[in-house]
């Protein structure tokens, strides 16, 4: 378990994240983060689910239309 800390940051309070945390979150800075509820608490990922559901409805589509794709790929 890592430990953060709450700080102040211009007119708005803000979290320090350590190298080491940023390395497994994958992200640098000026990147989004994405916060969550979960049952066990607040979960903080690099994760965006709207994009992943969009991802998903396009891979759909594209199975859908999978023929029509490939005629105007030509």
């Amino acid at each position: 378990m890592a430990e953060v800390k709450v700080t102040t940051v211009g007119n708005s309070t803000g979290v320090v994240l350590s190298k080491e945390l940023l390395a497994k979150l994958r992200v640098s800075k000026g990147d989004k983060l994405y916060v969550s509820e979960t049952p066990n608490g607040i979960e903080l990922t690099s994760y965006d689910p709207e994009f992943a559901r969009q991802m998903d409805l396009a891979e759909e589509i594209m199975r859908e239309d999978r023929d029509v794709l490939r005629k105007l790929a030509k």
